[in-house]
């Protein structure tokens, strides 16, 4: 099974629900940058620091900080891992290309979590977070599409790329994963 993946969807598309599976299921590290910056500011770390002062000023963390992180993860992991919301857009992608070379640690699969919109927006609105009403789902929708179609074209002309129907229970989109990891 392929063991170095990242997980690429819009939101509500069940990136974090099979990344957590997956990763539960096949002994995986499961990165997700979100995750990762709370900890690292909850730990009280030099890099947890620095993040903390720029999301108190409302900013946006650096892709320097973000990769700085996890590389700390990755150097202190020898197995499998799973990046779940990273890269965002192609000058990540190719920062975090850098680092998993020098690493010698590189993507084995990229797996595209695809749905139609209607379902993402009846998912988003069930979760029934403040910040999950339609014209918010909308914008988030267009700026992931702007953003992430760049990276579906790297990483299929890079021919890791495989597409995941993520309609359906939990557990059916968990089997079509798991026969897409298949060496």
């Amino acid at each position: 099974m392929k063991q170095r993946l990242l997980f690429l969807g819009p939101p509500g598309a069940g990136k974090g629900t099979q990344a957590l599976r997956l990763a539960a299921r096949e002994g995986l590290l499961h990165l997700s940058t979100g995750d990762l910056l709370r900890a690292e500011v909850q730990a009280g770390s030099p890099l947890g620091q620095e993040a903390e002062a720029v999301m108190a000023r409302g900013e946006l963390v650096s892709d320097d900080l973000v990769l700085a992180i996890v590389r700390g993860r990755l150097e202190q992991h020898g197995g499998g891992w799973l990046l779940d919301g990273f890269p965002r857009n192609l000058s990540q992608a190719e920062a975090l290309e850098s680092l998993l070379v020098s690493l010698n640690q590189q993507i084995e699969g990229v797996i595209l979590l695809e749905l139609d919109d209607s379902v993402l927006i009846q998912r988003l609105l069930a979760r029934g977070r403040a910040d999950d009403n339609a014209e918010v789902i909308a914008n988030r929708l267009q700026v992931y599409r702007e953003q992430t179609a760049p990276l579906i074209a790297h990483y299929e002309s890079q021919g890791l790329l495989s597409r995941l129907d993520a309609g359906g229970s939990i557990e059916a989109i968990e089997e079509r994963l798991a026969s897409l990891l298949v060496d």
